[in-house]
């Protein structure tokens, strides 16, 4: 199920800060076209971090009750705090989730055997499927693919996957190497790498800039198009420049999908940015 193009959905917010739930489904709708594989709820992308529990509850229970079906769901439950994370995931309702997107723990900046004990313990509190998360430019740490192949070795029954955005492409065909027939998902987390990810054997890509180009990135998924990656390389800059999801924020906002909200300490695309946004559209 989770194979494919995956979207890093984006929570969009009104002029007061609230979810706006209303261009939630016109965004929600966008990607039940059946170009999309699969959804990713309440992760980076949907700036989890800066939402309550009540919010965030609120909007799986929306997005589940939307979707109805129609797409599988991954949810993001992550954090530094092992504790905290394996609570969550005791107590939450996970109805209508395939599986969770568990990033690596921030800050703390854990070794590689501190690593593989905080997610034994996500794969033991998990009453679902496990997908890991390694991005280091946002955590500080790398989780290499040996310790990868020692936390699936450990729970081969719920690790199934992992996001694999750290951008050193030798590290991840390094991985894909590893994974020989075990058949763990080695999924790509950045757009820019798709395709070689793919042609080394990944399984697919969970997309930021699918939010506003998901047949384009069917395309560049499904058929391995490498042309139309090339062609999406400065827009893919661009999303970037200023931190993810500013870019795609401002590119769903100029397609009239969203408006241009997030909440601190993010702010909207500064205007150069959106200029050069809007000429690359």
């Amino acid at each position: 199920m989770i194979k494919g193009l995956g979207t890093a959905l984006i929570t969009p917010f009104d002029a007061n800060g609230s979810v706006d739930y209303k261009a939630l489904a016109r965004l929600l709708d966008t990607q039940l076209t059946g170009f999309v594989d699969y959804i990713v709820v309440l992760g980076t992308t949907g700036e989890a971090a800066t939402l309550s529990a009540d919010e965030k509850r609120e909007v799986r229970q929306f997005i589940v009750k939307y979707v109805n079906g129609r797409l599988p769901l991954v949810l993001g439950v992550g954090g530094n705090c092992t504790a905290v994370v394996c609570e969550t995931l005791r107590t939450i309702d996970l109805s209508g989730y395939a599986a969770i997107l568990s990033v690596c723990p921030y800050y703390n900046k854990p070794n590689q055997e501190g690593l593989f004990r905080h997610f034994c313990a996500v794969a033991e509190a998990s009453p679902i499927p496990v997908i890991l998360y390694n991005v280091p430019g946002r955590t500080g740490v790398n989780l290499l693919p040996e310790t990868v192949m020692r936390i699936y070795n450990a729970h081969p029954d719920k690790i199934i996957g992992i996001k694999e955005a750290s951008g050193n492409l030798e590290q991840i065909k390094h991985l894909i190497s590893l994974t020989g027939e075990a058949g763990l998902l080695v999924i790509s987390g950045d757009d820019a790498l798709a395709c070689e990810v793919m042609q080394a054997g990944g399984a697919g890509l969970i997309s930021v800039a699918s939010n506003a180009f998901p047949e384009d990135f069917y395309d560049i998924v499904h058929k391995k198009d490498q042309v139309k990656q090339a062609q999406y390389a400065e827009m893919i800059r661009l999303l970037f420049a200023e931190g993810n999801p500013v870019g795609i924020k401002a590119v769903l906002a100029q397609k009239g999908l969203i408006s241009n909200h997030l909440r601190l300490p993010l702010v909207p695309a500064s205007k150069e940015l959106q200029d050069k946004i809007a000429a690359t559209l």
